[in-house]
């Protein structure tokens, strides 16, 4: 009995040593997103498409094949293929795959496998951005036999926000002539009759090219849906340093129109007061007057929760407003309820979508909840208000 016992608890040991040895797709997006860029403005394939093949292909990179090759595409022999190979078990028994010194260069040869394939040389037509029209484009040059291969692919470009790496260098694509490159003669493949969706969505690439001033601090105005990625690359900005610059926790698409600044905002406006419009938030004042939140509600006297109505005059330098205005303006504005408020944490929502759906602060979500991260987990509930 005992020694069954060692027997299992070893079996289990070595499970939890396999287990933490596992890539998540997330941690294999972060090892290749910069070569997928790379590729992508070297010869025009999206990144979103590269990097959720890459997903697919070697199970976030830990299948048997992408182990033993190095190959993160699936990417076969071939008669004229001179390089190394492994054999492998696909659609059927020991098939001959490249072999690659690195994963760098199987994302290269990925990159001139497409773009010098005939077959697959009417995808380079499409819109860069448009990945559902690549995904279908992919399955029906019979780059997969899967027939759930352009559904598995777009799941994953929208489950992980793939698409922020192909917006981060989309006007950097390279223009190529007809016939310039060239890879080993490509297999016959009968097509299937599969029409290629139009991407239901339009250009979302709206950054202005042109870096104004406002109180004081560089910014620029980029338009509902531009990644913020996309930003921080344009100028040369680590997206971390900017997204502080915005008093932003996440990175992701812009839900509206907005400044986003490439410095640090000041610590007053250079006006005395804003007058608030419709549908104005606490935020959109302070990312309007280049003033960072925090102080601008502290001049207020404002948690960052009010409702705040349009016609009211938002303070941006200290010592100004009259306390007596502000209790009142504090009081009249925030419900008197007992009850506890809580939101449960759904996918994709980080604190400061969080934060501004209830209209507070970050910071005072991570002092509500004692959070010492910006980490977040589904199904985590968090009190918003006690």
């Amino acid at each position: 009995m005992k020694k069954l016992f060692v027997a299992v608890l070893v079996l289990f040991n070595s499970v939890i040593a396999i287990a933490q040895d596992m890539l998540t797709p997330v941690q294999y997006i972060e090892m290749y997103k910069d070569i997928a860029i790379r590729e992508m403005k070297r010869m025009g394939v999206p990144a979103a498409i590269t990097l959720a093949q890459g997903i697919l292909e070697t199970e976030s990179g830990n299948s048997v094949l992408v182990k033993k090759s190095n190959n993160h595409f699936g990417i076969k022999c071939k008669s004229n293929w001179t390089g190394g190979s492994v054999s492998h078990d696909d659609d059927a028994s020991g098939e001959c795959f490249r072999l690659y010194k690195t994963a760098d260069d199987s994302y290269r040869d990925h990159s001139n496998f497409l773009r010098a394939g005939t077959r697959y040389s009417f995808l380079f037509k499409l819109d860069v951005r448009d990945y559902k029209g690549w995904a279908y484009g992919l399955k029906k040059a019979g780059y997969a036999t899967n027939p759930a291969y352009p559904q598995i692919l777009i799941k994953h470009i929208e489950q992980y926000n793939l698409q922020q790496y192909t917006l981060a260098a989309a006007n950097e694509v390279a223009t190529f002539e007809e016939g310039k490159y060239q890879d080993d003669p490509e297999e016959k493949v009968v097509a299937e009759k599969t029409a290629t969706p139009v991407a239901d969505e339009t250009s979302m690439l709206d950054v202005s090219d042109n870096v104004i001033t406002v109180n004081g601090s560089k910014c620029v105005i980029a338009g509902k849906g531009t990644s913020l990625l996309v930003v921080a690359t344009k100028n040369n900005i680590p997206l971390s340093r900017m997204l502080g610059f915005n008093e932003l926790a996440e990175d992701g698409m812009l839900i509206k129109n907005q400044y986003v600044y490439l410095e640090k905002k000041s610590k007053t406006g250079d006006k005395d007061f804003h007058v608030t419009k419709a549908e104005e938030s606490l935020y959109d004042i302070a990312q309007k007057n280049g003033i960072q939140l925090q102080y601008m509600l502290d001049y207020n006297k404002l948690w960052g929760n009010e409702d705040i109505k349009p016609g009211t005059k938002i303070y941006l330098k200290p010592g100004i407003v009259p306390a007596k205005v502000a209790v009142t303006a504090a009081t009249a504005t925030i419900p008197v309820t007992s009850a506890k408020t809580t939101h449960t944490v759904e996918a994709k929502e980080g604190l400061y979508a969080i934060a501004r759906k209830y209209n507070i602060s970050v910071q005072q979500l991570k002092d509500l909840n004692n959070l010492h991260s910006d980490s977040l987990s589904i199904g985590q509930e968090l009190i918003i208000s006690k």
